[in-house]
């Protein structure tokens, strides 16, 4: 079942922060990644993607450096900063408590 986008609109971000969390990526990777772990449940675009990368990198949330590959493409990839990485404490931590209230009103208290 894909996700809605209305649902996931407000955690692009986080979902890719916490990509980054375990370790430096370029777009593709991440893409690939999101998509196995959610199974296939999230699809995230390109276009979505990049977007997301110039208003973490905007916010100093991320940094990009270009990879050194010995064949292919050269690829630029992505990596946590500081604040970055305290964003996505913050950001779990905000869903962790909107999780309990959605779980709250919309279960029946038997899940």
């Amino acid at each position: 079942m894909a996700l809605s986008a209305d649902i996931l609109r407000g955690y692009t971000d986080t979902i890719l922060l916490k990509c980054l969390d375990g370790g430096d990526s370029y777009g593709y990777q991440m893409i690939k990644q999101i998509g196995d772990k959610s199974g296939g449940a999230l699809q995230l675009k390109e276009p979505t993607l990049y977007t997301a990368f110039r208003r973490l990198a905007q916010e100093g949330l991320i940094d990009s450096y270009w990879g050194d590959e010995q064949s292919g493409a050269r690829r630029r990839y992505y990596r946590l900063t500081v604040k970055g990485r305290e964003r996505l404490f913050s950001d779990q931590e905000a869903w962790r408590e909107t999780k309990h209230v959605l779980d709250t009103l919309l279960l029946d208290g038997n899940e």
